[in-house]
């Protein structure tokens, strides 16, 4: 999915199962398309979950649409749909950003406040139950006011106005960083960070980033694939800081499913985790458990070089946050008034659910 610069239109392509492309069908298709029913309404922020996706208009509205099973889309119902739909409980209160997890929501106002909907088994809605949601509720979290918010499949980060670190959900691999595998229901700050000043936050499957004010990455959670980035593949409970050749400090972060992606000061893109189907973008196939730059989209592309085992990070910092979306955003220019390519079966069956996941 990609959002023009101006905010003017909204592009959506491939599966598109559950009427997740928001086009008003099933098909897929296989080059960006407008989402006629946003066209207009000037969009300054998407977010894509598992198979259903949110959008934040200039004036602060949310719409969603796509698969609703678990109350993803905040309508009230657990039907899907195939169009742009108002989250009606967000008309008198302005959304200041949103994230999507597989089948959760979550939002924060711009006054500080977080809501969460859709799934909640593993306690990621952070409402202390485990139960879904269909319409969004606002979560407390330690009377502390909310500035980002990130979703892995399963769990919820948060960035506080002062910088701190919460996490909520699903703790199995250790991806919420409290010293533990154990689900938590509610928002828990990290402790381990607590003396950082937190600038952006990203989530994967099963793994969770920050980055610090101070340009330091820290990694903690499932690490099978080396996706944290810390020279093994042993999963981690605690944040652990990930080191990047000449000492170089972090601008940029974004998890995948299985790795990881991070741009330098110095321009550089490294890559880390699963490679085994080409996503870490260095010409191999192979996995890797620190990163290792993209020479193609960086400024020392001849001089990439694998790093040392980190140790874990303790922890201190100040400064303003903003946070790495899953979306691109294209120029206004660039908009085709091609058709679309689709495909009527597409793979409507497959709920991309992973069989090898342990509930």
């Amino acid at each position: 999915m990609a959002r023009s610069e101006s905010g003017r239109d909204v592009y959506s392509w491939g599966w598109g199962d559950f009427g997740r492309l928001g086009h008003g069908d099933h098909s897929d298709l296989l080059i960006p398309h407008p989402i006629k029913a946003l066209q207009g309404l000037m969009i300054q922020q998407i977010a894509c979950g598992d198979s259903h996706c949110l959008a934040v208009t200039m004036d602060s509205q949310v719409l969603s649409w796509g698969r609703n099973q678990n109350g993803e889309l905040g309508l009230g119902t657990a039907e899907d749909s195939l169009l742009p739909q108002k989250i009606q409980i967000f008309e008198e209160i302005p959304i200041k950003m949103v994230a999507a997890g597989a089948e959760h929501s979550v939002a924060i106002t711009k006054d500080g406040n977080l809501y969460g909907w859709g799934w909640g088994r593993y306690g990621n809605l952070g409402l202390g139950d485990r139960n879904d949601r269909l319409l969004p509720e606002k979560v407390t979290v330690d009377g502390d006011k909310m500035a980002m918010v990130a979703c892995g499949w399963r769990h919820t980060i948060c960035v506080s106005s002062s910088g701190g670190l919460y996490t909520n959900g699903w703790g199995k691999y250790g991806q919420l960083g409290h010293g533990d595998f154990e689900d938590h229901l509610v928002p828990r700050k990290v402790q381990a960070l607590s003396d950082k000043f937190i600038s952006q936050v990203s989530g994967g499957w099963r793994h969770s980033m920050a980055l610090t004010s101070s340009g330091q990455l820290l990694g903690w959670g499932w690490n099978k694939f080396g996706q944290i980035g810390v020279g093994n593949n042993f999963d981690c409970c605690s944040p652990m800081q990930v080191n990047f050749p000449h000492d170089q400090k972090v601008q940029m972060i974004s998890c995948g499913w299985r790795h990881t992606i991070a741009v330098t000061e110095r321009e550089n893109v490294y890559s880390w985790g699963r490679g085994a189907n080409g996503q870490l973008g260095n010409g191999e196939t192979i996995d890797r458990n620190v990163p290792t730059i993209i020479e193609a989209f960086s400024v020392d592309g001849s001089s990439g070089q694998h790093i040392e085992s980190s140790k874990p990070y303790p922890s201190s910092g100040k400064s303003s946050s903003s946070i790495s979306e899953r979306y691109a955003i294209v120029p206004d220019e660039t908009a085709s008034g091609s058709q679309p390519t689709t495909s009527e079966e597409g793979n409507r069956h497959d709920t991309s659910v992973p069989e090898s996941d342990v509930n």
